[in-house]
């Protein structure tokens, strides 16, 4: 305690004297003109008028400050876009000079923002993970010949649920949601399932990826005083370290399995999946990828598509029971393309409008990633009359966003039907892809986590009736956010599934 209270008390009076040398040159030569903001207090700036809702906070400052906004968090300037139009501008007309990122110290765990295609720089490096991406993971024809898994896993869902009907029993929608999602990326990755619905191994995974996520979006004050992180004051670092080891235990088994298999000639036939494409490229003479790029291309994918693909669904379910006249609105457009009894296809996807409109209205109201994945500014950029200073760490908001009065009738309110009305050129239709980021660092696989939303949420309304756990109304259902690289519900969503008549 001792050392530690020395090492804080030497970095107070460190950033009190680097402010005082940085204050003195920036007055000897002129400083940018950044964006309006708050007055920041000496030394910790704007940190604490975030609090623990970092998203909604900014939101509100926006209000007052504008869609380009400064905030100064401890030693780091941040500049926080909350509109649509400055977004794109940002994302895509200045997708070079942003194309960078702020690397959280999380992320230096095991190593993992030298070799993650998520925090490195658009360097070579980072364009050959994602040409392997597009070419060997996300590429259409594997997306197509993959049909068939994404199907089965969700009947397993169905299958689970009918449980579920039977003994009466609730089911936790994210849960199960999660581990539909990871056998459907694990099948597609490695021909195998990772966790089963009534599997402690399931829950122990899902505690691992929400941890992960958790760890990476958790306000860490070494983040805003990197002087801090021999130290890591919060312990932040140590906890990712254990959630990295822990899931690399795990890969490295799959992935020495494999390797056996392949070696041996009484080994089954090879597989056609993913780990066994990455294996190819790695033994190739001229690898661009090496077997810990893989891995930790793999832990980003597991931990983003999982993460987000689940919680989406338990959001979207969460406002269908908040909403029930929506709910039985999705129902019937789902009957009338498939009947009563038919299964739910991804072919049928495209002839259901609603719940296309479904998805997108939980995007909006519930972005996965609610300031997307920090950017950072390579060079100095001119936006709006205001200079985004180099090194600036370029958040945007995409929650406020969505609750933008400016942009959208009633934000607040649940209301797919805004998704369908031609006649409405409303502001807000260019914000669709915005939750996903754009231009260069767009989320790869957007394609894959679409199919995997509206077929689980097509198959949990078409296939039963709901009701909520403890005889509760939807009124009093808890629409409480938790915070982090990801936005979960506070409070796990857990409904008792009845059988349709």
């Amino acid at each position: 305690m001792e050392y530690l209270a020395f090492v804080l008390a030497l970095s107070f009076w460190w950033a009190i004297i680097h402010l005082i040398t940085s204050g003195l040159a920036r007055r000897n030569s002129g400083s940018p003109r950044l964006p309006p903001g708050p007055r920041p207090f000496p030394i910790i700036g704007n940190i604490f008028q975030l609090g623990n809702q970092p998203h909604q906070a900014a939101a509100k400052l926006s209000k007052t400050y504008g869609p380009l906004m400064t905030l100064k968090l401890g030693r780091r300037t941040t500049i926080v876009i909350s509109s649509p139009d400055l977004a794109k501008e940002a994302l895509q007309k200045h997708d070079q000079a942003f194309s960078s990122r702020t690397i959280p110290d999380t992320a230096r765990a095991f190593d993992h923002h030298k070799f993650s295609m998520t925090w490195l720089p658009a360097s070579a490096q980072w364009r050959s993970l994602r040409k392997v991406s597009a070419q060997q993971i996300f590429v259409p024809q594997r997306l197509h010949s993959t049909e068939a898994i994404r199907c089965k896993k969700v009947q397993q869902l169905v299958d689970h649920v009918k449980e579920n009907c039977n003994s009466g029993e609730a089911v936790d929608i994210g849960r199960a949601a999660f581990t539909t999602v990871l056998n459907a990326i694990s099948n597609t990755f490695f021909s195998t399932d990772l966790a089963e619905y009534c599997s402690d191994a399931s829950q122990e995974f899902l505690d691992l990826v929400v941890g992960t996520m958790e760890e990476a979006g958790r306000p860490n004050i070494v983040d805003y005083f990197p002087a801090l992180r021999l130290v890591d004051p919060q312990g932040a670092r140590r906890r990712m370290n254990v959630y990295f080891r822990n899931f690399f235990v795990v890969l490295d088994g799959i992935i020495d399995k494999r390797l056996q298999s392949r070696a041996s000639s009484l080994g089954s036939k090879p597989t056609s999946d993913v780990l066994d494409s990455l294996l190819n490229l790695i033994e190739e003479d001229d690898a661009e990828l090496s077997c810990d790029h893989m891995k930790h291309l793999l832990q980003d994918l597991f931990a983003a598509g999982t993460d987000t693909t689940s919680s989406t669904v338990e959001w979207a379910m969460t406002e269908l029971l908040h909403s029930p006249k929506k709910m039985a609105k999705a129902r019937k457009e789902i009957e009338e393309v498939l009947g009563k009894d038919g299964l739910v296809q991804e072919s049928n996807i495209l002839k259901l409008p609603y719940l296309q409109a479904i998805v997108k209205e939980t995007f909006r109201l519930h972005p996965p990633a609610p300031f997307l994945v920090p950017h950072k500014a390579e060079v100095d950029v001119e936006m709006c009359g205001f200079t985004v200073p180099k090194n600036a760490q370029i958040l945007v908001n995409v929650w406020a966003m969505g609750r933008d009065s400016s942009v959208w009738k009633n934000p607040n309110l649940f209301l797919p039907e805004r998704f369908l009305d031609k006649e409405i050129d409303f502001k807000g239709r260019d914000f669709e892809l915005i939750p996903f980021g754009a231009g260069r660092r767009i989320c790869p696989g957007l394609p894959m986590a679409n199919r995997m939303v509206h077929l689980m949420l097509a198959s949990l309304v078409h296939g039963f009736n709901w009701k909520l756990a403890d005889e509760m109304k939807p009124k009093d259902i808890d629409m409480r956010e938790m915070f982090g690289i990801t936005l979960h519900k506070a409070e796990p969503l857990l409904a008792i599934p009845i059988k349709s008549v």
